[in-house]
């Protein structure tokens, strides 16, 4: 017959004994993943910051091409303006003109209809009006159709420069917001690197310091030659900026960010080129990794968002990133695309 017994429950002590194990080896674990821990936590700060670095830098393109942008529009706004001014001024002469043919009718005998009609209207609607006089002559028809083509002109102008005027502030707006948002990425990345250790950033400021130092120091370039002097000298100018650091936006000469530092170069050997890292790709003829020589620009990224000078034998030389200085690094380092020989 089976028993029906109730299990026997463990004592006091053994479930004591239970506790204390599993406490035990719960402490154990988190003691090995609080080992574990700053190592992998260092790392994933180091991938976020460098991803928010990469972010950034594409921002700043974006902004360098809102800014270029601004400038011009500034200048077509500036130039619009001039012009209405002088036309306003010519205006102004003009009817003076008909203000004295107007007194010297009146000295004559009296002031001619047509005029006296002109000078009491709108200009614009003068013609039409005045087509069923038969008073003017054709001096005055003459002079009243400058007015009109005058007038005419300067309504066309105001309107081109209003219009110009908007897209200005609306330049500007996209402008602030293009800044707050790479600020907004480098502040993240600043907030992150300030979860580590005193110790811990220092540590990557020395490897930064090392990557620069190296860079410069022990590079080999080859003895590949330049495809023309402009190119030569372009990559001359960026050699003797090596050490000078990043800062988004700048275009040198103490500063740079990536295409800032290309223009700049290139400025140098009497060659303009566009502000973008994304116009300067179509600055040139497209040519592929093997094909590249010193002095050529390269481009990474998908989006095209970075930009450098191929220097030889693999090793680029740009203006990497925020916390870093202008410097060779190679070229796999990052996802080429193509190469642009100016």
């Amino acid at each position: 017959m089976a028993s029906h017994r109730r299990p026997k429950q463990p004592s006091r002590a053994r479930m004591s004994v239970f506790t204390v194990s599993a406490a035990a080896a719960v402490a154990a674990l988190t003691s090995q993943a609080a080992q574990a821990d700053p190592q992998a936590s260092k790392k994933d700060v180091k991938a976020k910051v460098d991803k928010l670095y990469e972010e950034a830098e594409g921002a700043t393109e974006k902004y360098n091409g809102a800014k270029d942008k601004q400038k011009k529009l500034q200048k077509q706004v500036e130039n619009l303006q001039d012009g209405v001014a002088r036309g306003q001024e010519e205006l102004n002469e003009m009817r003076d003109g008909l203000g004295s043919m107007a007194t010297a009718q009146y000295r004559s005998g009296g002031v001619d209809p047509s005029v006296q009609l002109f000078l009491s209207s709108d200009p614009d609607n003068y013609l039409d009006r005045a087509a069923t006089m038969d008073q003017l002559t054709s001096k005055q028809a003459e002079a009243l159709k400058k007015v009109q083509g005058k007038q005419r002109s300067l309504a066309q102008q105001r309107s081109e420069a209003s219009d110009k005027l908007k897209d200005l502030a609306e330049t500007r707006k996209e402008l602030g917001d293009k800044k707050q948002k790479i600020q907004g990425k480098l502040s993240k990345a600043q907030s992150l690197l300030n979860t580590l250790t005193a110790e811990e950033r220092e540590r990557m400021a020395k490897k930064q310091e090392r990557a620069d130092r190296a860079s410069s120091d022990r590079v080999d370039l080859g003895n590949d030659s330049s495809s023309s002097s402009r190119a030569a000298a372009a990559l001359s100018a960026a050699k003797g900026k090596i050490g000078s650091p990043y800062v988004w936006g700048a275009t040198g000469p103490s500063s740079f960010d990536c295409s800032g530092l290309t223009s700049w170069a290139y400025q140098q050997a009497g060659v303009s080129l566009p502000r973008t890292s994304q116009a300067q790709a179509n600055a040139g003829s497209r040519l592929g990794q093997g094909e590249l020589a010193p002095g050529d620009l390269v481009f990474f990224y998908d989006d095209l968002h970075h930009v450098g000078l191929y220097a030889g034998n693999g090793q680029i030389l740009h203006a990497p990133k925020p916390g870093a200085n202008v410097r060779f690094e190679s070229i796999n380092n990052m996802p080429f695309m193509f190469g642009t020989r100016v």
